[in-house]
């Protein structure tokens, strides 16, 4: 019979440390699919969870930036259907005035029409002065066929009104739909990336996977702020400076996805407002946004230029010169000074 043996102890030293953010990562790589779950993936490193966090941003600002073209279209139904149910609201007080015209009309004659026209002209005192009435009566007959035929002119405009309100109302609701379905994709990437960052041991987490939320408040940031900086880039044209002093303006405020400012900004959000403060009116969206001027190539960038990142354009930043960008990335990080080398680069629109 074979001996039983104790099983041999591994040292609790040694590599104990170092595996232990090893355990913690591989931990950080669960519940990253879109319903937030998912298996762990053993041995991911520092940067391996930074670049699952960083494709869960971009994702999440692709759905954000469906959600700002859905929420801009939703307004603008939102709008529509006001307007029609105000225009239709209008033309029914003066339907029912022109009916109530028409009721007084109507008994005015049953009171008035008991006696033959002939025996009337017999009776009467004054027989000039009731072919004179006679005549008005017949012109008063006609007004009233008019009178007629514009109640049923505007039953048909008001029914038309209501139609056209009733498409609009099922347009808003589609459009909430899909509202909903961008926010709950935003959400759920959201989230994922911030339990892969949580999971991080604190040492890795104070790491370059955050640092991108401390360097926008320190040093050229900062210094950025002053309108007279030193070597700052100067703009082509005085809106495109306010463009981009009002960018400078904002530096570290918060990103929060379908946020305009003042106080917070998605990316677009960061530019419409950008330009608004110019007094030039952007659309919402970035896919909008590329086409809101004229395209211009890498190598004439100027201040004031929107660029354009990645495949599906879901990332904007301003152009601030000497490669440079004033952006809003994401959740980990506010409004902040970057290169435009440091996402993909897709084009460049100059607004004005």
């Amino acid at each position: 019979m074979a001996a039983h043996r104790k099983p041999r102890q591994r040292s609790v030293g040694g590599n104990t440390a170092r595996t232990a953010a090893t355990i913690a990562l591989a931990g950080a790589a669960t519940a990253t699919a879109f319903d937030g779950t998912g298996h762990a993936e053993p041995n991911l490193t520092p940067a391996q969870v930074k670049a699952k966090v960083d494709k869960l941003y971009q994702e999440a600002e692709v759905a954000t930036e469906k959600y700002n073209g859905a929420k801009e279209k939703a307004d603008a139904a939102e709008e529509r259907l006001k307007t029609l149910r105000d225009e239709a609201a209008r033309k029914t007080d003066k339907l029912n005035s022109a009916r109530d015209a028409l009721g007084s009309m109507a008994a005015a004659q049953y009171r008035e029409g008991g006696l033959d026209p002939s025996l009337q002209l017999a009776l009467s005192s004054d027989p000039d002065h009731y072919l004179d009435s006679a005549e008005f009566v017949d012109r008063a007959g006609t007004r009233q066929a008019a009178s007629v035929a514009s109640v049923r002119r505007q039953l048909r405009e008001i029914e038309q009104l209501r139609g056209a309100a009733h498409i609009e109302l099922a347009s808003l609701k589609s459009r909430q739909a899909e509202l909903k379905r961008h926010k709950k994709t935003i959400t759920t990437k959201l989230d994922a990336a911030r339990r892969l960052l949580s999971q991080l041991p604190p040492e890795v987490r104070a790491s370059d996977v955050q640092r991108a939320s401390r360097d926008s408040s320190t040093g050229d940031s900062r210094a950025a702020l002053t309108p007279t900086t030193a070597g700052r880039a100067s703009a082509p044209n005085s809106r495109a400076a306010a463009a981009v002093s009002y960018a400078y303006s904002k530096l570290g405020s918060p990103y929060v996805w379908g946020a305009t400012g003042p106080d917070a900004f998605d990316c677009s959000g960061l530019t419409q407002a950008a330009y608004r403060s110019a007094g030039i009116s952007l659309p919402r969206t970035t896919y909008a946004q590329i086409d809101a001027g004229r395209r211009v190539s890498r190598s004439e960038l100027q201040p004031g230029d929107l660029v354009f990142f990645y495949s599906a354009i879901s990332h904007v930043g301003l152009y601030i010169g000497n490669g440079q960008m004033i952006h809003a990335p994401n959740p980990t990080a506010p409004v902040r000074i970057a290169p435009i080398d440091e996402m993909p680069f897709a084009g460049a629109t100059r607004v004005v």
